[in-house]
């Protein structure tokens, strides 16, 4: 960069993935991206995927707030399985498919995400690939995740809450689990 240049953003996460093991645009950013939002404040924070710690540089936090995670909820799925560049910038960066998006936006609820603004959030994702988020339901080994999916689809009577709902099957378990989230909120989910 000279000295009179600006840095654009889709440049700057491309570079960053040419560093970061897996890196991509994911969970609620991914879901916005893709036409699938509730609120979207002025400056929310990216949320960042990869495999693998790494720091994000410091000047890319400065002009881009952004928020890296790499736990990722899901095991044994083909490399890039649901990161797909948008269709706009075919070359750019790989952003997660609403399915993918979804599930890594449920898997931050209680820690990054809030439990009411994520369920907003999936009361517009109303028209997923039951055929995609069945591979990525039976591949995710979060309980939470695979739970919250589910209850909240039948809940909010979405079309692909059935599908969903055998698709996971083998990864609900039995009876009610439990998770106490950061402000102290209890989140109870029945099979």
């Amino acid at each position: 960069m000279f000295p009179s240049d600006t840095l654009r953003r889709d440049d700057c996460l491309k570079f960053l993935s040419s560093r970061v093991p897996g890196f991509h645009v994911g969970g609620k950013t991914a879901l916005a991206w893709r036409g699938v939002r509730h609120n979207l404040p002025a400056r929310e924070p990216l949320a960042l995927w990869g495999v693998g710690k790494t720091k994000l540089p410091e000047w890319f936090q400065k002009l881009f707030p952004s928020r890296y995670t790499a736990r990722n909820p899901f095991s044994k799925l083909p490399k890039n399985f649901g990161l797909q560049p948008l269709p706009e910038t075919p070359d750019g960066v790989l952003v997660s498919v609403p399915e993918r998006a979804l599930l890594e936006m449920l898997s931050e609820v209680g820690v990054h995400q809030g439990i009411e603004e994520a369920r907003n959030v999936m009361e517009g994702a109303r028209s997923l690939r039951p055929e995609v988020l069945a591979t990525l339901l039976k591949n995710c080994h979060r309980v939470k995740v695979v739970r919250l999916c589910v209850s909240w689809a039948a809940e909010l009577n979405l079309p692909w809450a059935a599908a969903a709902k055998k698709a996971a099957a083998q990864r609900l378990g039995q009876g009610r689990w439990t998770y106490r989230v950061k402000d102290g909120t209890l989140l109870v989910l029945k099979s």
